[in-house]
């Protein structure tokens, strides 16, 4: 494959034409990092796709400035089969290169400085920073032994020689380092104490919250407290996990939310948004009442939200397109009208206290994050 032409293009579409990521995007063999991805067929399915039997369609693919979905549930692409139909949700995949450089900027990489690669992926992050600061420099850890064991070879055939740690983030990290990097999402609380203990005095950390779009930056301050922003930029990684697979979904309480009349029956405010896709909303519920699940259809102009919790709560929000939606809600909580407070802040103000609020994160994982009158903390629950 002559891969160096679009390895180049695709650097120009992530990288100022100033900046020193602009050759090291254009030096990365992205192709090599994903031989195999999953993609969804016409019917929602997923689909395996093989490099090296379509080099057309692997090139366009691989240098597209979009993510690519390597894992399904417990289903490595590599490992599959060309029939293989895994269902369930992604779990590992090759983040799109300009997410990458964001976040790398983000975590303001130097020249010497040891930088922990958290969430290894396709390799993609870790032959970046690679090549930016030395691959002496750089640790990739990941949970998956197939993803540091596949990552190693193929860096290393770009002469690349990072060092590659399988371990669990949220229970135990090797080493220290002085810049911390993630491309999944981290939980508030007690997993993320093990990063933060990682992380030496002085040193920054560039992360996702887990289940938000928030960035969150911060420097480590001598009292062991990270303080910092949550950026003015999004992010959809993935959740940290501790197996193989996401524990499995609430599947039965969904159920119940797409057949019963539930304990309250009222008409909504807002149009049904499909919230998990509405980043800033369903980060501000994740903040207000966290560990909310999302499901959304659209048939024709029919759309209909559903929100379970493992508390037991539910909501069912259909409508027609714009209309004022029909909900049914259940359980302890009323999830949608969780989600309507939200929304109404929102029509009020203009905008959300999240992005550009300040953020103090202390050594037991609790996030405290304010912006004027507003306070929230998350992992104190």
């Amino acid at each position: 494959m002559d891969w160096d032409r679009q390895a180049i293009a695709l650097a120009d579409r992530v990288a100022h034409p100033d900046s020193r990521w602009l050759d090291i995007v254009s030096d990365v063999a992205r192709h090599e990092l994903v031989p195999r991805w999953w993609d969804k067929d016409e019917s929602g399915a997923w689909t395996l796709h093989i490099g090296a039997h379509d080099l057309k369609a692997w090139a366009k693919a691989a240098y597209a400035d979009r993510s690519l979905v390597t894992k399904v549930g417990a289903l490595h692409a590599d490992h599959a089969e060309p029939d293989d139909r895994p269902e369930g949700l992604p779990t590992s995949s090759a983040t799109l290169p300009s997410l990458v450089v964001r976040m790398l900027r983000h975590v303001r990489l130097r020249d010497g400085l040891r930088t922990l690669d958290l969430g290894t992926g396709a390799g993609g992050l870790t032959a970046y920073a690679s090549l930016r600061i030395g691959d002496h420099n750089v640790t990739s850890l990941d949970i998956d032994p197939y993803l540091t064991h596949a990552a190693k070879p193929r860096l290393g055939a770009m002469g690349l020689h990072p060092d590659f740690i399988t371990a669990d983030a949220t229970d135990h990290v090797p080493g220290t380092y002085e810049r911390i990097v993630s491309t999944v999402g981290l939980p508030a609380g007690p997993g993320l104490r093990p990063v933060l203990a990682a992380l030496v005095t002085g040193g920054r950390i560039a992360t996702t919250l887990g289940r938000t779009s928030l960035i969150v930056t911060g420097w480590k301050e001598t009292n062991g407290d990270v303080v910092g922003v949550v950026e003015r930029d999004t992010a959809g990684f993935m959740l940290t996990r501790s197996g193989d697979n996401y524990p499995p979904a609430l599947s039965e309480l969904l159920a119940l939310a797409k057949s019963s009349e539930g304990d309250e029956r009222s008409t909504g405010r807002y149009p049904v948004v499909d919230v998990a896709n509405a980043w800033e909303l369903s980060s501000m519920l994740e903040v207000t009442t966290p560990g909310v699940e999302h499901t959304y259809e659209q048939r024709n102009r029919h759309r209909t939200a559903y929100m379970v919790h493992a508390d037991g709560s539910w909501a069912r929000a259909s409508a027609e397109w714009a209309d004022p939606p029909k909900v049914h809600q259940g359980g302890p909580r009323r999830l949608w009208t969780a989600l309507e407070r939200i929304r109404n802040r929102h029509a009020m103000e203009g905008s959300l206290p999240l992005l550009g609020a300040r953020v103090r994160i202390t050594p037991n994982g609790v996030v405290h994050l304010s912006r004027g009158q507003w306070r929230a903390s998350m992992g104190d629950q």
